[in-house]
């Protein structure tokens, strides 16, 4: 059975992994269990408390995503050259650190545990000053070492040298030109020569225009400085793999002590999602014990709004195993044994639970049977499914377990219904765990009542106001309220009437106060079924129109002579100057009956099908052949 499913508990651990900054973070909320250690689930709650109160006294920590960081430590500890931007991202990742620390040392002044986790971090002050100094905008900055410094300013020398001289070769032949400025083609400096004084330019042809009658030359007296621009960028290149392996040597030297950094961060982040948490559901700690006692006050369902759910009080002690409730539908029974058991299951999770106090003990396992277990792939009813699910939780219930089941024996005959709620409480009663489950039976409430560690509780209901006020009330059984629910939603009193005498007998009907005037349930206007009328129009359609008849086609007003008659969906086909056409009889129009025209005993063929058909329908009267008459468009 898939309990978190069942009470919602899936939900609250999507809302509180949304929380959650690291990948590490969400993925251990997701997997989340119960503690069964006492101290293991105290600190875990302590911890909650901590974070909670951290954050509202010095705002939500700086915390974030560090899956990148663990990828590049990766290639550093593979022995792997770092680029500028991997280096940026570690110093980026030790001034998280950085500000995380001091966040933490912050929280020491409110003697807050949590804040001494700060000793667990270690910002690595001289390899991110290192990164800071050698490393800029996502390049090796010109100051990272001396050598690096020079040669670029070599290559800038080298290359406004080659500038001045490309330009000077310009001025000096500036009839030969065809624009007045130098361009770079393929990484070199050229001048725009004019194709007819190629020969006038001493150098190398570098490119050329779409139209050819430009060229760009290199000038031989610049191809020097070329060479040596080309030395330089090597010698530069050379120098940055030099800081860059050197850079990346000392993150794989702190990689033990980043690795360490990365690991507090995810958890703290997941210690700060839980107080996160608590703030946005407006929680607070919980008291845990061992003694088999669940007191909630003012407790609602997280998932509900707070502003609107009604507030459930909740207590039962080591004396009292189980809770019969019974009240009206939509009267909030499932709501509520869901929000017992949410709480519950949220409190051995290390949360903070939605109540104003809340006194909550350990529980070996947590199971359930709520709601429509219908499973048509293994064809099973509802009642099958949920005796099913029934034993399933009976078989795994004792002493430590806390168990919750909705609408108990529902689903079949009521009497044997009724009897099966009987027999699977009596079973519950006898394994020692902690139970509530809902009912509709009367007989299941008066075994309640008898039975020495079960007691009833129902759902208040307002009968002035027909209406459920969701509050429980342990230790008095209820009404199911049926019949002033129906009343209210208008029931007519003759229905209720029925209703009653079936249920209670005559005498109930006498005492029952209805709340409305006598009345019937009033027919509303619905769509009537028009049948078709059979025989009669079939007959008229048929020998409406002859063969032979001279018809008007509209909206053309075209004259036509019918050659095929009305079939069984209206349509006949009529001859026209030159083709044949299907068309609803309700688009044509008699314009002289073919009695009029033609003799009795007239062949039709004549006029509507061609000589060379005719011919072939002739012989084939007389005699064999493979002849094929051709249909007609």
């Amino acid at each position: 059975m898939n309990i978190e499913r069942q009470i919602e508990f899936d939900k609250v651990k999507k809302i509180w992994a949304d929380l959650a900054i690291t990948d590490w973070a969400k993925e251990k909320i997701r997997e989340v269990s119960l503690y069964f250690s006492e101290n293991e689930l105290r600190k875990q709650l302590r911890d909650t408390t901590d974070a909670r109160s951290l954050i509202e006294k010095l705002g939500t920590p700086p915390l974030q995503n560090i899956s990148e960081i663990k990828d590049i430590l990766l290639i550093a500890e593979k022995g792997d050259c770092l680029t500028p931007y991997q280096l940026e991202r570690v110093e980026k990742v030790l001034v998280a650190v950085k500000r995380l620390k001091d966040y933490l040392a912050r929280g020491k002044q409110f003697n807050n545990s949590l804040a001494y986790y700060d000793e667990n971090l270690d910002s690595i002050s001289e390899l991110r000053e290192e990164i800071c100094s050698k490393i800029r905008n996502g390049i090796v900055d010109d100051y990272a070492s001396k050598e690096l410094g020079q040669i670029r300013n070599q290559i800038i020398k080298c290359e406004e040298q080659m500038k001045q001289k490309a330009e000077q070769i310009m001025r000096s032949h500036k009839d030969c030109m065809a624009d007045n400025y130098c361009t770079f083609r393929n990484g070199r400096i050229c001048l725009p020569v004019k194709k007819e004084y190629k020969l006038k330019i001493s150098g190398s042809v570098i490119d050329k225009s779409s139209t050819g009658s430009t060229l760009f030359i290199e000038p031989t007296s610049v191809a020097k400085y070329y060479e040596e621009l080309e030395l330089l960028k090597i010698g530069e290149e050379n120098e940055v793999y030099r800081i860059l392996y050197t850079l990346s040597a000392i993150v794989l030297e702190s990689a033990p002590v980043l690795n360490e950094n990365l690991a507090m961060i995810e958890k703290l982040d997941f210690i700060f999602s839980k107080g996160k948490l608590s703030i946005d559901m407006d929680a607070i700690e919980p008291m845990i014990n061992t003694e088999r006692r669940i007191k909630l006050t003012s407790a609602r369902h997280p998932l509900m709004d707070k502003t609107i759910a009604v507030p459930l009080q909740f207590d039962i002690d080591e004396n009292v195993r189980g809770i019969v409730i019974t009240g009206p539908n939509t009267g909030g029974k499932t709501v509520a044994i869901k929000t017992v058991m949410l709480n519950c299951i949220m409190a051995q999770c290390g949360l903070h639970v939605t109540c104003k106090q809340a006194d909550i003990c350990m529980n070996g396992s947590y199971l359930c049977d709520i709601g429509d277990g219908q499973n048509l792939s293994e064809n099973l009813s509802t009642f099958s499914a949920h005796i099913t699910n029934v034993l399933e939780v009976l078989s795994e219930a004792d002493k430590d377990s806390f168990v919750i089941m909705d609408e108990l024996g529902s689903g079949t005959d009521p009497t044997e219904g009724m009897g099966i709620a009987i027999a699977i409480l009596e079973e519950l009663r006898k394994s020692g765990a902690i139970f509530l489950v809902t009912t509709h039976y009367p007989e299941v409430k008066e075994y309640a009542a008898k039975a020495t560690d079960i007691v009833n509780a129902r759902m208040a209901f307002d009968k002035e106001t027909l209406s459920p006020t969701y509050q429980m009330v342990i230790g008095e059984a209820g009404e199911s309220c049926a019949f002033y629910i129906a009343d209210r939603l208008g029931m007519p009193n003759e229905m209720l009437r029925v209703a009653i005498c079936a249920a209670y007998g005559k005498d109930a009907v006498e005492s029952y106060k209805f709340q409305k005037p006598e009345s019937n349930i009033t027919k509303k206007n619905i769509n009537k079924i028009s049948k078709a009328k059979k025989g009669k129009n079939n007959v008229e359609l048929s020998t409406k129109y002859k063969i032979g008849d001279s018809v008007m086609v509209y909206p053309e007003k075209k004259i036509g002579i019918v050659c095929v008659p009305i079939n069984e969906k209206g349509v006949l086909r009529v001859q026209l100057p030159n083709k044949k056409i299907w068309i609803n009889h309700k688009r044509v129009k008699l314009h002289v009956a073919a009695a009029e025209l033609y003799p009795e005993d007239y062949d039709f063929s004549i006029v509507f099908e061609t000589v060379e058909n005719r011919k072939k329908r002739h012989d084939m009267q007389r005699k064999y052949t493979d002849a094929v008459i051709e249909s007609e468009s």
